[in-house]
């Protein structure tokens, strides 16, 4: 009797023995475990995720910024992998702009995630004059930071500035621009879209911007009068950058603010030749390529007649 009480003892022994080692595993499998983890977290955080954006021909920020300045006020500038854009509507949600640098346009690019950054424009333009027009611009900012560091670089590298600016919170809706197939698109020069637009708001308010295939026409009436440009097709030109193209599915006849269009034409001096593309009860779409890197899209919605002009 007592030797199988021994035994029975002894097996409950080992048994407490084996529980005890197994416990003594899992907890240094657990602690080892933790440890990993807290070493990765303690890694991730030494990792500032970070933006870093060079510029090589820092003057086209320049332009873009002088181009939309009195347009919006205060906008989200959007960076990821594909590039650093910007869409914003005016005060009067009339007007959209759409901004696209690629990144493949840019010297450096480094975009650790997914960021947004609130600036308000006016003084982004201010600081942005500081920069000589041949200056290197490299912008950098912090993930979760509250400000926004410009650097400029004169090419021979013998002065370098840099500016912080504070950035804002904006809160803006991302709109879904739909591709679309218009009506009408015509190419044509942008200076000469510009003094058009000059021109015939000596005149009138608005613009009718009529296109056919033999051309595009520009009218206005105003209190002292009315006025009619009409821009033929010129594909035979050699210089491409001042030939007027026509690509037409059906004609299209429009009106639209000439203060917007204005507004628009700021942004000549960033490309030769201008875009509109136009269909039929949809925002006319006024587009200047930068050079090889992206472009800028004004959307304009079109002016509709009164019902009781329209029935007189």
């Amino acid at each position: 009797m007592k030797r199988r009480e021994r035994s029975e003892s002894q097996s409950s022994a080992a048994r407490r023995d084996w529980r005890e080692i197994a416990l003594l595993k899992f907890s240094a499998h657990f602690l080892s475990q933790r440890r990993s983890k807290l070493k990765h977290d303690a890694k991730e955080l030494c990792v500032v995720k970070m933006l870093e954006l060079r510029l090589v021909q820092g003057s086209l920020l320049k332009k873009v910024l002088d181009a939309i300045k009195d347009l919006v006020t205060d906008a989200n500038f959007d960076c990821s992998e594909s590039g650093f854009s910007l869409q914003a509507m005016d005060s009067s949600h009339v007007a959209l702009v759409a901004l696209l640098l690629r990144s493949d346009g840019f010297e450096h690019y480094r975009c650790d995630r997914n960021l947004s950054m609130g600036m308000n424009l006016t003084n982004m333009a201010k600081l942005l004059k500081c920069a000589g027009n041949d200056d290197i611009i490299t912008i950098k900012a912090d993930d979760g930071g509250d400000s926004v560091t410009f650097i400029f670089e004169s090419p021979n590298q013998d002065k370098i500035s840099d500016f912080e600016m504070k950035l804002m919170d904006i809160d803006s809706e991302h709109l879904g621009i739909p591709e679309t197939e218009y009506h009408a698109i015509v190419k044509m020069p942008s200076q000469e879209f510009a003094r058009i637009c000059r021109d015939l708001s000596t005149i009138g308010d608005t613009v009718v911007i009529s296109v056919t295939k033999e051309g595009v026409k520009f009218s206005t009436t105003g209190d002292i009068g009315s006025a009619n440009i009409v821009c033929r097709q010129n594909k035979s030109v050699d210089n491409k950058d001042n030939e007027t193209a026509i690509e037409m599915n059906e004609p299209v006849s429009l009106t639209f603010a000439l203060r917007y269009l204005n507004s628009f034409t700021k942004a000549t001096t960033l490309s030769n030749t201008v875009i509109l593309s136009m269909s039929k009860e949809l925002p006319i779409v006024v587009e200047y390529k930068i050079a090889e890197i992206g472009h800028i899209r004004f959307y304009l919605a079109p002016k509709i007649e009164d019902e009781d002009e329209t029935q007189s």
